[in-house]
């Protein structure tokens, strides 16, 4: 007997699935791998091109099966300033180090990091330890993992 395979993904739906399989946002970031859902089921995510999966995406298996990807809360720093100014100015400071970012109304979430943490405070940011589901920012040219410069 041959492999379950998933070769489509279907974003964000939150829709009826037989299964979930819970990631952190690095284990998100695939595309071909052997993976176990949280219910056993054992499948090679087989996809074009490397993705970053959501949470809420549906993995469609080759036996017509669906997988719930669901996030895996990870430690993250919740990033917060005075006013916008300051936050777009830590914000600077974190896109200049190439440190994968979620944008939230407010403030900034990275993760835990305690040299970016004592830097962010002695540039005046309010820095919180939380623990949740990181959902970074795609890079401008589609690629969650960093660019390059040429």
């Amino acid at each position: 007997m041959s492999m379950l395979t998933c070769t489509e993904v279907i974003e964000n739906t939150m829709g009826t699935a037989n299964d979930t399989i819970t990631l952190d946002e690095t284990d998100r970031h695939r595309r071909r791998i052997t993976l176990d859902s949280d219910g056993g089921i054992r499948f090679l995510l087989d996809l074009p091109q490397a993705r970053l999966l959501a949470d809420g995406d549906l993995l469609v298996l080759s036996d017509g099966r669906r997988i719930a990807v669901r996030s895996q809360e990870e430690a993250l720093y919740e990033v917060r300033a005075n006013d916008t100014h300051e936050l777009l100015r830590l914000a600077w400071h974190i896109g200049n180090r190439h440190l994968p970012t979620e944008i939230q109304d407010g403030c900034l979430r990275i993760r835990a990091d305690t040299v970016i943490k004592s830097m962010l405070e002695g540039l005046g940011a309010d820095v919180r330890k939380i623990s949740a589901g990181f959902h970074p920012e795609s890079g401008a040219y589609g690629d969650a993992k960093g660019h390059h410069h040429g």
